[in-house]
């Protein structure tokens, strides 16, 4: 990992004046996604079989998964690994049952309110192909029914063999999914937001992806709603003299597995504690499975050498982290001072991996530095409100002169005498 030394040098590098920078490259590939979506919304369901043979390499019979192929999943999957994701959903569950705010119609006074309900259709798109993230069929669909979504639809790729992978269906059926596709790519995002003769037109797409799912969710955005544009994972450690460089390690080369694309930050007050890393890196990296791709991530980290904890926060905030890892003394008394991160893990207990698995808030996190203006997905992206506007004559009549006063500055005559009508009729009944 590149050190680099001193507060200025660092801020220069970790400041993301260009948060879509990563998507520079994938610019070129624009008119592919546009050509792609194009199809689909002409072609429909042949489009999406065409797809599934020319880019998953996949015959299909059905774009549907059928009850029988998750009954199938059930039987083929780990009894060890059914326990571990019931024991997640149901973690997931009950972190976001808490975080649900109130729903129906709520009244702000005796003239005003709000409506609270959830969103009617939602689609969830779910990486796959050559990998398996049955963790972020969870992460996603439990917060969706959690909130009342009254269907919840899946987009996944499939294999050669025309299957989901059987972790993937067997936690759609712990999280309640009602209908699961075997589609992937940018033809899932569009046939999803677009419908086609199988796939239902939803309201919202959320969960995570490669560049053409990420391009895809761009172009369909004011057509239907989306949660975000999830990139490559992230990781911001601070560590002081405390930290244990063990555990530094552990949480760098965790992440570092995830995409050759991700991004592993180490900061530092404690320059004996960076020379520890890169040993301990030095020692564990032939021996991890994904190596290949952790040694790509590796060699564009940053391990950075601060004068004191202030400024490593500072850089904190200037970045925007997905996944920030406080490991210092009095921890916790840094969480005020984070303005800017998805998630925050505090102390030596709580690595990274705990997050992307089974402690109970959604992993799916802004990246890329949009944790300086978007959340972690959660219930409230699943939820819609209607503002209720119910005036009675006393209110009426109060606020007629300043609402006609304000729309004839702006040079709106009818609205004024929309406002003037209701005045003359509310005073008649005086």
């Amino acid at each position: 990992m590149k050190r680099i030394k001193g507060f200025d040098q660092a801020k220069q590098v970790l400041d993301r004046k260009d948060p879509l920078k990563s998507l520079d490259i994938a610019l070129e590939q624009q008119q592919v996604v546009a050509n792609i979506i194009g199809k689909v919304r002409s072609k429909g369901d042949k489009a999406l079989f065409r797809y599934a043979k020319e880019l998953e390499d996949a015959q299909l019979d059905s774009l549907e998964v059928s009850q029988q192929e998750i009954s199938a999943a059930y039987d083929a999957a780990d009894k060890k690994l059914i326990s571990a994701l019931e024991l997640a959903a149901e973690r997931i569950r009950e972190f976001h049952l808490a975080c649900l705010p109130k729903t129906g119609v709520i009244s702000i006074d005796p003239c005003l309110g709000r409506q609270v309900r959830p969103l009617n259709k939602v689609g969830i798109y779910i990486p796959g192909g050559t990998a398996c993230y049955p963790s972020t069929v969870l992460m996603t669909a439990i917060p969706a029914k959690v909130a009342g979504v009254g269907q919840l639809i899946m987009a996944s790729p499939p294999r050669p063999n025309g299957a989901i992978p059987v972790a993937t269906l067997v936690a759609a059926n712990i999280a309640q999914v009602d209908r699961i596709f075997k589609i992937g790519g940018a033809q899932a995002i569009a046939a999803l937001a677009f419908g086609t003769e199988s796939v239902p037109r939803v309201d919202k797409i959320c969960g995570p992806g490669n560049i053409f799912v990420m391009l895809a969710k761009m172009v369909v955005y004011g057509e239907v709603g989306v949660d975000g544009l999830q990139g490559p994972s992230e990781i911001v450690i601070v560590a002081d003299s405390t930290a244990d460089a063990s555990l530094c390690t552990a949480e760098l080369l965790a992440q570092a597995e995830h995409d050759p694309l991700a991004k592993v930050f180490l900061i530092t007050t404690f320059p004996e504690l960076a020379d520890k890393v890169d040993e301990e890196i030095s020692l564990k990296l032939d021996k991890l499975k994904r190596s290949f791709i952790v040694a790509e991530v590796l060699d564009s980290g940053m391990i950075v050498l601060v004068d004191d904890i202030d400024q490593a926060v500072e850089l904190v905030n200037l970045y925007a982290p997905e996944h920030l890892s406080l490991m210092v003394s009095d921890a916790s008394s840094l969480i005020p001072r984070i303005y800017n991160a998805g998630s925050i893990f505090v102390g030596d207990n709580s690595s990274v991996v705990f997050g992307d698995y089974v402690a109970g808030p959604s992993h799916v996190l802004p990246t890329g530095g949009s944790a300086r203006f978007s959340s972690p997905l959660g219930v409230e992206d699943f939820l819609k409100v209607t503002n209720i506007i119910s005036l009675d004559d006393s209110t009426a009549r109060e606020l007629s002169q300043p609402a006609i006063t304000i729309a004839e500055a702006e040079g709106f005559n009818a609205h004024a005498q929309a406002v003037s009508l209701r005045a003359k009729r509310s005073n008649l009944k005086k």
